[in-house]
C-alpha cells in the first residue's frame, strides 16, 4: 500500500480497521448514532475497503459495528454533513453503493443489534451475512415517504423472493433476527458473544481457500443473468482457473495427502 494510502487510512474518524491473518475487520465507529451513516463514514467504507481490496495482506473482510447496534441507517440529524459537496458529488446512498458493489474479495456482514434503512441495506451488498440473536432488521423507507435505495430492489428480492420484499418494503415492518434466518435475509443467527468470533472462523476458512478462485467465484455468482450466459462464464473461468499456481497446488497437495500452501497466482 503506498504511503499517501496509508496517510488516508490512519486519519479515519468514523470506523475502525484492522488487518489480521488475510481478515481485514472494519468496525463502524459512532456507538452514540448506533452507527448511523454518514457521508464521512461513506468515503472512509470506500477508502478502506478499495485500498484493502488491492493489498495481497487481505483476501476477506468483516464489516461489524460498535456498540448494541450495526447501523440506524442515514443520520438524519446529520445531513448537513454532506453541505461541504457540490451538487455533482454522490449522495450517501451512492457513495455507499460505490463502495462496496464493486469490491472483489468477500465481504461478511456481522450484524450486531439493529440493521434499520441504509443499515440494513448495506448489509444485501455484502456476500454473506451472520446476524446476533438479537438483531432486528427494518427497511423503513414506505413510512418515511421515500423509496427504498442501495439498489435494494434488486438485491432483496434476489434473497427473500419478490412477495416477501415487496412486504418487508410495503409495511416496514421491523423483524427478529429469528425470522430474517427463516425468510434468508441472513445466512447464520449466533449468539450475541459469539458473533465475531464465528464471523472470524467464516472469514479466515475463506481466506485459506485459493485467493483466486474465491475472487472469480464471487464474481461469477454475481453476474448471475440466464443459464447459458452463467454456464459460458463458468467455462471462461474455469479455463482461466485452471492455469494458476494455485489450481496446481491444490492438486499437488490432494495427491500428496498434504495441506495446500496458496499464494494468490
Amino acid at each position: 500500500m503506498n504511503p499517501e494510502k496509508v496517510g488516508k487510512l490512519m486519519a479515519l474518524s468514523t470506523i475502525n480497521v484492522s488487518t489480521d491473518d488475510f481478515v481485514t475487520t472494519i468496525t463502524l465507529n459512532r456507538p452514540e448514532r448506533l452507527n448511523a451513516l454518514t457521508l464521512t463514514m461513506a468515503d472512509e467504507l470506500f477508502d478502506v475497503l478499495h485500498a484493502h481490496d488491492q493489498d495481497e495482506s487481505t483476501r476477506v473482510f468483516i464489516i461489524t459495528g460498535t456498540g448494541r447496534g450495526f447501523s440506524a441507517g442515514a443520520d438524519l440529524a446529520n445531513s448537513a454533513s454532506g453541505a461541504h459537496k457540490s451538487s455533482n458529488s454522490p449522495t450517501l446512498a451512492e457513495r455507499l453503493y460505490q463502495a462496496l458493489v464493486d469490491i472483489e474479495k468477500p465481504i461478511i456482514a456481522a450484524i450486531n443489534g439493529v440493521a434499520v434503512g441504509g443499515g440494513c441495506t448495506l448489509t444485501l451488498l455484502c456476500d454473506i451475512r451472520l446476524a446476533a440473536e438479537s438483531a432486528r432488521f427494518q427497511l423503513p423507507f414506505t413510512k418515511l415517504g421515500i423509496s427504498a435505495e442501495l439498489s435494494s430492489t434488486y438485491t432483496l428480492p434476489k434473497l427473500v423472493g419478490s412477495a416477501k420484499a415487496m412486504e418487508l418494503v410495503l409495511t416496514s415492518k421491523m423483524i427478529t433476527s429469528a425470522e430474517a434466518l427463516e425468510i434468508g435475509l441472513i445466512n447464520h443467527r449466533i449468539a450475541d458473544d459469539q458473533l465475531l468470533a464465528d464471523a472470524t472462523e467464516m472469514a479466515s476458512h475463506i481466506a485459506s481457500l485459493p485467493p483466486l478462485s474465491v475472487r472469480s467465484n464471487k464474481a461469477t455468482l454475481k453476474q448471475a443473468a440466464d443459464q447459458q450466459t452463467q454456464f459460458r462464464t463458468e467455462n471462461m473461468a474455469l479455463a482461466m482457473l485452471k492455469q494458476t499456481a494455485d489450481a496446481k497446488e491444490a492438486a499437488a497437495a490432494f495427491r500428496e495427502k498434504r495441506d495446500p500452501v496458496f499464494t494468490g497466482r
